[in-house]
This record gives C-alpha cells, structure tokens and sequence, in this order.
C-alpha cells in the first residue's frame, strides 16, 4: 500500500458518544470557492464533532462523466483539494467510493424495495434530464437509491446538508422505512444536519458558482488568476457612477466579504456611503482571498506533486470501512433470504 498523508483510527475506535455522520462529494476535480464555502468549510469543523466518513461519489459520476482518465484525473484533484483545505485523516475517514464496491450491491437490494414512481419525481432527475436530454441513462433514476446505501451502509445517522438539500436525504429515509417494512428494522433513519452553508453566486452574481457555467473563483490558481477572476466580477447594477450610494445587500462582492474578514460590516458601509467604489472592494476581497488560500494552495500543489501519497491516504480510508461494510452486508443478505 502507497504511504498516506496520516493514519487514523477505525470508525469503531471512534468515542461512543460521538455520532456518526456521512457526506459524499462529487469528483468535480479541483474546488472552487463555492466548494469550500458552501461544503468543506462544514466537513473540515464537523470532523472534530462527530464520526466523520467523507467519500467521493466516482460511482455517481459515471451518470455524466463518461472519460475514464478524466474521471481518474478529477478524483485526485478532489481528494487533495479536500485535504489541502484541512480534512484530517487522523480525525475522518475520506475514501472513494468504487474502493468499497459493497455500496453498489446495498443499493441493487434496496432499488428492490424502491418504486419506479418514488425515483421519477425527483427534482433532480428532473433537471438532470433538461441538462443532458441526450443521455438519460438509468443511473440518473436510480441515483437516490445509491445515495441511500452510501448512507447506510455505515449505519450512519446523520447527513450534513443545506436546507435546499432536505427532500434529497427524506427520499433515502423513505427507502430505509421501505426496507424495514419488509425485512426488519436494520439501519437507523438518517437526519439532517443542518448546516449553514451559503448559496454561493458566481462571478457573473446571478447563478450559482459552477464550472459548467464557467462562472468560478479557482482558489488554488495563480494569484493572478484569482485576481483577474474577482475582478471580473458582476456587483451592483444600479449603481453606475463611481460616486452614487451602493447597495451591500445584494452586491454579490459585499456578501463575499462576510467569510475574509470581520470588518465586512465598515466595507459595506464603504459602499452605501460612496466612500469606496465596486473596483476597490473588488480588489480588496482578491487581495483577501489571494492571502487566505496560499497555504492551502501550497499543500494542494504539494499533494497533487505526490500523487502516491493522497492516494495512500484513500486507500486506508477504504481499508478501514472494509469491516463495517462487511457486517451490514451480511446482516442485510442473511434478512433478505440471501446466502
């Protein structure tokens, strides 16, 4: 086995008073802002409060991302960024998925107490239909039903999600209720966690940050880069001319500056006084986010230099879910008739 970045504790190892949670994240490759605002900011603080088990869903990715090498490429770029921001394997457990292919058999079983019905309202086989009409492949249906072995696999009762995430994790709920109406009660129920997590916007300030939109600041790019990105950035409409009143509230810039720095309240009091113009707080948060994220940008370039090493620490991720997914597989074949 290659050499990790740190070894840790079996989740069974783990304090009894600590709850276990999971998350799964997509391979999406290398995180951008809204990554890390909307997301690992809550991983890397819920790793010291609970049993935390993070993995990266490569088996979800499949449903759009058909380039083997490119799905290779995007899963390593996203365990380093994942750790370059402060996942630490001696208090998580951060795998892949497809290295616990016992999460693909717990989902065939419960697809067979899920209806067709239940997979077909869901919003995001919905979406996912209008944005990629040409390849609605089963996996997109069926996605919820992976989504909920992912979870209970590793009887995990808590999820951290935003509150728009809700119905996602209420359908894995129902499938568990459906499980346990035939074969016995088996998993516990998983509930939300409610996080915090903002709706980041991106640079264009009206849809969400997305690298399919091409509307992302690239936090571990060259500071050049970052500082063109927010630059470029759409602020307040209305406000034309350097010297009229701005309006903080919704200057996609302003909110911005909540999360790099506790003087954002003087800033926006800046902006609704004219005291400062969009250019100068725009140049403010890149020097802002430039000066947060260099001591991460350099352990990701670090990590990403030593591929053997994030690859080590995936592996004994993996390695040590082994056992528990073992046990829940046997008890879950031995309730279904299974041998």
């Amino acid at each position: 086995m290659t050499a990790a970045v740190a070894a840790a504790p079996a989740p069974s190892e783990a304090p009894a008073s600590r709850a276990r949670i999971f998350s799964g994240i997509q391979p999406s490759g290398i995180v951008h802002l809204g990554n890390d605002l909307g997301a690992i900011r809550n991983y890397v603080r819920l790793q010291w409060e609970y049993e935390a088990i993070y993995c990266i869903v490569d088996y979800h990715a499949l449903t759009s991302t058909h380039e083997p090498e490119l799905l290779r490429q995007r899963t390593r770029e996203m365990a380093a960024s994942l750790l370059a921001l402060g996942l630490d394997p001696e208090h998580c457990t951060l795998f892949v998925q497809s290295h616990r292919p016992e999460h693909t058999e717990l989902a065939w079983l419960l697809a067979t107490v899920t209806p067709v019905s239940w997979l077909e309202r869901t919003p995001t086989y919905k979406e996912k239909r209008e944005q990629q009409p040409h390849d609605i492949n089963d996996g997109l249906l069926t996605y919820p039903v992976l989504q909920a072995a992912d979870i209970v696999i590793y009887k995990a009762s808590l999820v951290p999600v935003g509150k728009d995430q809700a119905a996602h994790l209420e359908l894995s709920r129902e499938i568990v209720r459906a499980f346990h109406n035939r074969y016995g009660e088996t998993f516990p129920e998983p509930q939300a966690v409610f996080t915090e997590a903002p709706v980041v916007l991106g640079t264009d300030g009206v849809r969400k940050m997305s690298k399919s939109l091409g509307n992302t600041i690239d936090v571990f790019a060259a500071p050049e880069v970052i500082r063109k990105q927010v630059m470029s950035m759409v602020t307040d409409t209305k406000r034309i001319l350097r010297t009229d009143p701005g309006r903080p509230e919704i200057c996609n810039v302003c909110q911005l500056h909540r999360f790099f720095g506790p003087d954002y309240e003087e800033i926006w009091e800046g902006e609704r006084s004219a005291r400062t113009g969009c250019v100068d707080t725009k140049a403010l948060l890149a020097d802002r986010i430039i000066r947060h994220y260099a001591p991460a940008r350099e352990k990701y370039l670090e990590l990403i230099a030593s591929p053997e090493r994030v690859e080590g620490t995936l592996e004994e991720g993996a390695d040590r879910l082994r056992p528990m997914a073992a046990e829940t597989m046997a008890e879950v074949r031995q309730k279904m008739g299974l041998r």
